[in-house]
């Protein structure tokens, strides 16, 4: 148990010092604020006892978690009401009695610590419940997702999700958009939890409505569809943006037509044993008024895949410079074809568990026949 002594008076804190020990306590001393500061910078008392209210007060102001009492040689009645209404804990005269001394200091440290009980009890309570509410919405958010996996003609999906968090920023979502089209994105939220979290419930949302309301001129420039996510996303106000990789695949043509907007790292294309990135850019939606981007477009053939993963994976890779986890991940696509081997390749286990400080996802999508 330490306590820090404030004392006006140099002479007399060598003597406060040892009453306090000889009744139990062992204490720091300070003469003026500065250096009381410096001491609960570095030590962190347990109780502050002060002999000016001012500096109390200061004291109190700046350091919430730590208890401050008032030590005066004189306490006026109304004294004592300005150190209560500061958020002084206690205030008494100076004594030389050292049992009442100890009587004071035991009836503060008491108090602090039934309040502090009272706090901790409070913070689990609101933890608990905050924990709840965010699984039950971690469960909405699960709701949300496309069959895993999901065939779609001669084509296979596939994600993995991992939240750093309860609640997770990435999204993945595929889906028809007519007879002869399908459409597959990968979504990064800027930003972790909740507020993240809301924006993905958006773009299922936006998912349905590009079911029902896209243009047929979307389905070969998906650039459009960025156009279109953009300006919804800017009309909510919402201070979020997004980097997301969409693309609209074409049964007849067996043809895959992309655009990024910020999404990295690159997608990975592996087809006829060779592996390649898919280097596309464009600035993430939810920033600018005016975006423009570019449709790229490549062909599947039989046994041809496309993965795509969000930048969380690059946290958990081997220490380097961008350009050698971007190797790192595609050779990683390359020998090992399913997400479980995936996983395991980049040294991640199997399971729906946080494995580093961001969202990891990934979007696998392979052409079987």
């Amino acid at each position: 148990m330490s306590l820090l002594v404030v004392e006006s008076d140099r002479e007399a804190l060598p003597s406060i010092a040892d009453r306090l020990k000889q009744i139990g306590y062992e204490s720091l001393s300070a003469s003026n604020v500065k250096s009381a500061v410096r001491m609960c910078e570095h030590a962190q008392p347990e109780l502050i006892v002060c002999d000016r209210l001012e500096w109390a007060g200061k004291l109190a102001s700046r350091y919430r978690y730590i208890p401050v009492a008032l030590m005066s040689q004189e306490l006026p009645r109304e004294t004592l009401l300005d150190a209560l209404h500061i958020g002084l804990v206690d205030a008494w005269e100076h004594c030389t009695d050292q049992q009442r001394l100890g009587e004071c200091i035991a009836r503060v440290l008491e108090r602090a610590a039934a309040v502090s009980g009272q706090i901790r009890a409070r913070l689990d309570q609101f933890g608990r419940e905050l924990e709840r509410d965010q699984r039950a919405g971690r469960r909405v958010q699960l709701g949300m997702l496309p069959p895993n996996p999901m065939a779609i003609d001669s084509y296979r999906l596939q994600h993995r999700i991992l939240p750093s968090l309860i609640l997770s920023g990435d999204f993945v979502d595929y889906f028809r958009v007519s007879d002869r089209h399908f459409a597959f994105y990968i979504a990064d939220v800027a930003g972790h939890g909740a507020s993240s979290a809301f924006v993905t419930v958006l773009l299922k949302n936006f998912s349905r409505r590009l079911r029902r309301e896209y243009r047929p001129a979307m389905l070969g420039n998906p650039a459009e569809i960025l156009k279109w996510l953009n300006r919804e996303l800017l009309d909510q106000h919402l201070d979020k943006h997004v980097a997301l990789f969409i693309a609209v695949a074409d049964l007849k043509e067996d043809r895959i037509r992309f655009a990024n907007a910020g999404h990295y790292p690159p997608p990975v294309l592996v087809a006829g044993g060779q592996a390649r990135s898919l280097e596309l850019k464009g600035k993430p939606i939810g920033l600018f008024n005016s975006v423009r981007h570019e449709t790229d477009s490549v062909r599947l053939k039989a046994g041809d895949r496309l993965v795509i993963f969000t930048d969380g994976v690059l946290d958990v890779l081997p220490d380097g410079a961008l350009v050698e986890k971007e190797r790192f991940v595609r050779h990683a696509v390359k020998d090992h074809e399913g997400i479980d081997a995936l996983w395991s390749g980049l040294g991640l286990a199997s399971g729906d568990s946080s494995h580093g400080p961001d969202d990891i996802t990934c979007l696998r999508v392979a052409r079987e026949f």
